[in-house]
This record gives C-alpha cells, sequence and structure tokens, in this order.
C-alpha cells in the first residue's frame, strides 16, 4: 500500500488563546492519552478554550483540556472529561520554557490539536498576556480585514 503523505489533520483550535496572548514561540509536543480520549478526538468531542498548561517537576501537564467521552464507552471506567494529561518534549525543550516562563509575564497556552502520523500532538505556545488596549486594537484589525474584503467582493461582482 503506498504511504500517505504526512499532513496535519486539525481537531481543534484555540481562538481565544489568539485573541488573549501575544505568541512568542510555537512547540510541538506529545499527548498520553487513554484509548477512550482517543476514540473521542477522533469524533472531535473537545473543548481546548480553557486549558492551559503548567510545568510540575520538570514535566509539562495540560489543565483543563476537555474531552468528551462517547456514549459508547466502557462500562468499567468512568472516563473523567477534565482529566490532566501529560505532555511528551524533549528534556532540553522543557529546561528552555522553564527558564522563559520564570521571566515575568510568559505562560503556555495551547493553540490546537492535531494528527501527526497517526498521533496526536499539542501546538502550545510561549505566550505574553494582552492589555486591554491590545485586545481592542486586534478587533479593530479583524474589522477592517472584513471591510477590505467586503468592498473587494462588491468591487469584483
Amino acid at each position: 500500500m503506498a504511504k500517505k503523505p504526512d499532513t496535519a489533520t486539525r481537531i481543534a483550535d484555540n481562538k481565544k488563546a489568539a485573541y488573549n496572548y501575544f505568541f512568542e514561540e510555537r512547540f510541538e509536543a506529545g499527548l498520553v492519552l487513554e484509548g477512550w480520549e482517543v476514540k473521542s478526538l477522533r469524533e472531535g468531542k473537545v473543548q481546548l478554550t480553557d486549558g492551559y498548561v503548567v510545568i510540575r517537576n520538570g514535566e509539562l501537564f495540560i489543565i483543563g483540556l476537555q474531552i468528551h467521552p462517547l456514549n459508547t464507552a466502557s462500562t468499567h471506567i468512568s472516563p473523567d472529561k477534565v482529566r490532566t494529561k501529560k505532555l511528551l518534549m524533549h528534556k532540553e525543550e522543557i529546561k528552555r520554557l522553564i527558564g522563559k516562563i520564570e521571566q515575568k509575564g510568559y505562560t503556555l497556552v495551547p493553540i490546537n490539536l492535531h494528527w501527526k502520523a497517526g498521533k496526536v500532538k499539542c501546538e502550545i505556545a510561549l505566550a505574553k498576556g494582552k492589555a486591554e488596549h491590545d485586545k481592542r486594537d486586534t478587533i479593530k484589525d479583524r474589522e477592517g480585514k472584513r471591510e477590505v474584503e467586503r468592498a473587494m467582493k462588491t468591487h469584483h461582482r
């Protein structure tokens, strides 16, 4: 059988993160999941907006990532939809992240979940929080782009 091209398929995006934070650097990390969680991810039953990343004992964990169990989930286990999940990265990358997070104002935010070579990956970003006026600027820029697109659309008719 021919090999399929290695394309990343998006599972979920955290659109709120782009509104609330400036992204300095992006990283890709693997996730430690249980079987029922992978099946739910295939169905797209995930919510990423409340998720955030913490560092404990030199390891990364994602908290607040909600994976809703399927109705057909096993009866002998009780699925916890907000279970803390471990993120897998190289030690050198984690040490570098720890050094940067210790600077004031930086945090780690999950941006999206995607499939890569049959595995679930989480894209996280080293981010700095936006002030209220920065959020307003983001809204103004977005509205301006929409207006330009509308004008171009009516002009080409």
